[in-house]
């Protein structure tokens, strides 16, 4: 099974998801628990007659749905089979399926002595070294539920930022956010990497990356 670029997932046409960070999101308005919960159970007997699980958070008024492959660290074409049989199961339940609004957040350590500091943070954050061949120094939570660490090399000259966000967003979430963070006092430092990311900073100056699917080679 090959992963999928971000490109060819979406020119899969995949109404109301997304390709994140990882893998492919989508939410569910499902009004009330138990619509969402009978929702969940249909989702999972799909699941288990082709062997693929998704992530599924279950929530009081929607599901938050992620799909990925892990064999392959990424979206394959057993995903998109599946993001259209869940969208079948959304569309026959009456319920409403979307993208918009939804985001990933990883975190970034920008620092000149990584393998000094990565031990300190697996430890202090009970995370784990993540594996495969295109995976850099990544610390992953093994439930799931904590966002990835990275860790990015830099220059050691003061002052400097070391801690900072990348979002993962939907690409037309992109220009309406940036409006938006400017609209609260923030500026664009930086556009010369879209449209994979964009650098802002709030009114001190602290950094934040929004990133998309876009312009990567997976």
């Amino acid at each position: 099974m090959t992963k999928l670029t971000g490109q060819q997932i979406a020119d899969e046409g995949l109404t109301g998801w997304v390709r994140l960070a990882g893998g492919l999101n989508t939410r569910i308005r499902t009004g009330n628990f138990a619509t969402g919960l009978a929702l969940v159970d249909a989702i999972g007997a799909a699941a288990e007659r082709v062997n693929h699980h998704p992530d599924l958070d279950l929530r009081y008024r929607h599901v938050n749905i992620r799909l990925v492959s892990h064999d392959e660290n990424g979206v394959t074409d057993r995903d998109v089979r599946l993001a259209r049989t869940i969208s079948g199961l959304v569309a026959d339940a009456g319920l409403e399926q979307t993208a918009g609004g939804l985001s990933e957040l990883e975190l970034a350590l920008d620092t000149p002595a990584l393998k000094t500091v990565l031990p300190f943070w697996a430890a202090v954050m009970a995370m784990e070294p993540d594996h495969g061949p295109d995976i850099g120094d990544d610390l992953r939570d093994p439930a799931g539920t904590l966002p990835l660490i990275w860790f990015q090399e830099s220059g050691s000259e003061e002052p400097r930022q070391r801690w900072h966000p990348d979002v993962w967003v939907d690409p037309a979430e992109v220009q309406p956010r940036i409006d938006a963070a400017i609209a609260a006092g923030g500026t664009l430092v930086s556009d010369a990497e879209a449209p994979s990311f964009w650098v802002l900073a709030d009114p001190e100056g602290n950094r934040v990356c929004l990133c998309t699917w876009q312009d990567r080679g997976a």
